[in-house]
């Protein structure tokens, strides 16, 4: 089933002088299955959408919609909804509590009423799917690196068996190859688990590498909703919001400056290279 968001606005300090609004009339279809970056400057309001989704906070207007029903609706089971919508925090340090990584991803599952056998299956496979050292499986959460504590963070999620999977910033303060390595894993996931991915990230170029449909917020409301082929080709407007276009990109339209018929659209850096070698045969 479809998350479905209708008319959600998100007023702070709504009772005082300086309201500040957060989220302003959005509206977004999210089904499953797709992969889906979420973009935006600082303060558009990105964070404060992902925690709508899984019912963290609730909208001060509009409705959120899964399975049919309101989930801010009394009557509604958050802790139902919660095994579908899995969120993975900026900083894993806000998820890992427990004595030891195995401890940790057993917490998700255990909580939502699954028997000992199936908590420990559970975590054991999601476990595996992160590609987790097992010989850290019963390690401190304290004693991991920054790239382990983001599988741990993400396997306690998993192990839940979610058919939406939140990502914010899941890479921040990674390395290179911890953060392709990261989301590499994230893109297996999608393919092979088939899980609905949203990926909040300040990077263009993971956007535009891993995800096929792409949401830009700005103040708040949802300035572009398409896919990164057509939402990067707006490179003026994205830099008005603070945003950039992918560094393959702004290549490729510097080669087009200089008389070189690149491809204007090349998002990746394969992309970008293929475009510039058949450029580059056609002028010899």
């Amino acid at each position: 089933m479809p998350l479905i968001l209708d008319h959600i606005s998100q007023i702070y300090n709504a009772d005082t002088e300086h309201p500040v609004k957060a989220l302003d009339d959005v509206s977004l279809v999210i089904p499953e299955g797709q992969f889906i970056g979420v973009i935006g400057h600082t303060g558009s309001g990105k964070s404060t959408l992902m925690q709508h989704l899984n019912g963290l906070m609730k909208p001060t207007s509009g409705t959120i919609s899964y399975n049919g029903q309101d989930i801010s609706d009394k009557d509604f089971d958050k802790k139902e909804l919660r095994k579908h919508v899995g969120l993975v925090f900026q900083y894993p340090e806000h998820q890992l509590f427990e004595t030891d990584v195995f401890a940790d991803v057993c917490f998700g599952p255990k909580n939502i009423g699954m028997s000992k056998k199936e908590t420990e299956l559970a975590a054991f496979d999601a476990l595996r799917k992160v590609a987790f050292p097992e010989d850290l499986y019963y390690a401190s959460v304290f004693e991991l690196s920054g790239g382990q504590k983001r599988r741990a963070a993400i396997a306690g999620v998993l192990a839940m068996k979610p058919d939406f999977l939140i990502l914010d910033e899941p890479t921040a303060g990674l390395d290179p190859v911890g953060r392709y390595e990261i989301l590499d894993m994230v893109a297996k996931l999608h393919k092979e688990a088939g899980i609905t991915i949203i990926l909040v990230s300040h990077s263009m170029e993971d956007v535009a590498m891993y995800v096929e449909r792409v949401v830009v917020m700005d103040h708040g409301r949802v300035a572009f909703d398409d896919t990164p082929k057509e939402v990067f080709s707006h490179s003026e407007e994205l830099e008005e919001m603070g945003l950039a276009i992918p560094e393959p990109m702004k290549i490729t339209k510097k080669l087009i400056e200089l008389g070189i018929d690149a491809d204007p659209g090349a998002l990746t850096a394969t992309e970008a290279a293929d475009s510039i070698y058949e450029a580059l045969k056609k002028t010899k």
